[in-house]
């Protein structure tokens, strides 16, 4: 098969979350336990960084692989889903693998799938460590898929557990309440590995120190660590550049003034966690400057690839686009879109079906307008269904059938004063970006 054939044939017999939903899943680890061992234990054969959490994790992952290829490291970065291609999934050095791995991969351990029946989920997990260790990395970045505790990536033994925070996601698959989701993220947490929780959460805190306790873990609470601020004026209507912070350790003895590329306000958070978690690899060896750190973070998207966390699409109107769905996600997207100035509010929005979404409309903005789409994913909520909900929570606009013809419509009407926002589900980021 060329790479083409192999992509179909993943998307087509391999059961894929994104596609398909809960259906996707395996309730165990057994199916990629079977995969490493077929694959000779590559999970074992490298370094890594685990990172969990509902939100900011692609972020805080990104960011450390930038400062740690910046730094000199032959850095491996494993993150889900993917936006355009499916190798954006595993780099090395910010590089996507080549078509030809993929290819080679599933060529040769096609008759293996059929016997373990492993998801696409399990299958990339396993390619992506394969590589890594095959490619002798020095140290890998791994972001869960979902959930923590029985995710396909759990099977690694990492330098440093990570968990960005807890929020209101899947709760059909990890719990309907903070503690129970919580308790699923917390099943990263490894014996005597060093854990570190971006966001001090009081609904939750307990079940991180009862986990660190049982594992004789090191625990830290980044939140609590740092103090960070804006440095000077916010984002301008007419400017995707720099956003400047100053930063300060808790003992005072430490400051450091940044640039971000990545602009949104929530990267502050992600930030503390980042920073934390650099200083925990330092104690383990790693030699990374404060000048390391400064360079990589104004330039994580070029470095990693990153793309569609509060990322400008064009001007005359600014069009911004944003991954975050969930409602903690959309709480921080709103923070922005506040802090941007703008005259009108034009909202291209999709979401998926599986989900219940009333507690996210509820909080969007009454005086914006509305642009209604479906993702063109079979989990994409229809866009006349999506209206329909929307006018409950007197949220007006029109359906459209497909996201681009949304934003094409958005475009049209928008003034040149005005903002544009396309989100509510990484699918709809996906085609536009």
């Amino acid at each position: 098969m060329d790479y083409k054939q192999t992509l179909d044939y993943l998307f087509s017999q391999l059961p894929m979350f994104s596609r398909t939903g809960a259906s996707a899943m395996t309730k165990d680890l057994s199916n990629t336990i079977a995969l490493c061992k077929l694959l000779d234990g590559p999970q074992d054969k490298f370094k890594s960084v685990h990172v969990g959490g509902t939100n900011g994790k692609g972020s805080t992952s990104h960011m450390l692989a930038a400062i740690l290829q910046t730094a000199g490291y032959k850095t491996g970065l494993y993150t889900s889903p993917h936006l355009r291609d499916f190798r954006e999934r595993i780099r090395i050095n910010g590089q996507m693998i080549s078509e030809q791995a993929v290819i080679d991969f599933v060529a040769d351990h096609r008759v293996d799938f059929e016997t373990i029946r492993p998801s696409f989920f399990e299958m990339t997990v396993g390619l992506a460590f394969d590589i890594f260790a095959k490619e002798k990395v020095d140290i890998a970045i791994v972001e869960v898929g979902l959930g923590g505790r029985l995710d396909s990536t759990n099977v690694i033994t990492p330098l440093l557990s990570v968990i960005t925070n807890i929020g209101w996601d899947h709760m059909n698959l990890l719990g309907d309440t903070l503690p129970l989701i919580a308790g699923e993220k917390a099943g990263i947490i490894k014996p005597d590995i060093p854990a570190i929780i971006g966001e001090y959460q009081s609904e939750v805190a307990e079940v991180f120190t009862l986990k660190a306790y049982e594992e004789k873990s090191k625990l830290t609470f980044a939140s609590e660590e740092w103090d960070v601020e804006v440095k000077g004026e916010r984002l301008k209507a007419k400017d995707d550049g720099m956003l400047d912070v100053g930063i300060k350790h808790y003992t005072g003895f430490r400051t450091l003034d940044l640039q971000l590329d990545l602009t949104g306000i929530y990267q502050l958070k992600n930030l503390k966690t980042v920073l934390t978690a650099i200083d925990e690899l330092r104690l383990q060896g790693f030699h990374i400057s404060d000048e390391h750190i400064k360079t990589a973070l104004k330039q994580v998207r070029t470095l990693t690839g990153l793309n569609g966390r509060w990322q400008t699409l064009s001007h005359d109107p600014l069009t911004i686009c944003d991954t975050g769905h969930n409602p903690e996600g959309i709480a921080e997207v709103l923070k922005n879109i506040a802090a941007t100035p703008h005259e009108h509010l034009h909202f291209v929005l999709g979401m998926v079906n599986d989900k219940d979404i009333t507690k996210v409309l509820r909080m969007l903005p009454t005086d914006a307008t509305y642009y209604f789409c479906r993702p063109d994913i079979p989990r994409g909520l229809d866009a006349n269904e999506l209206q329909g909900k929307a006018m409950e929570a007197e949220l007006l606009g029109e359906a459209y059938p497909s996201v681009m013809a949304a934003l094409i419509a958005a475009r049209f009407a928008a003034q040149l004063d005005d903002l544009i926002f396309a989100g509510g589900s990484t699918f709809v980021v996906a085609e536009i970006v």
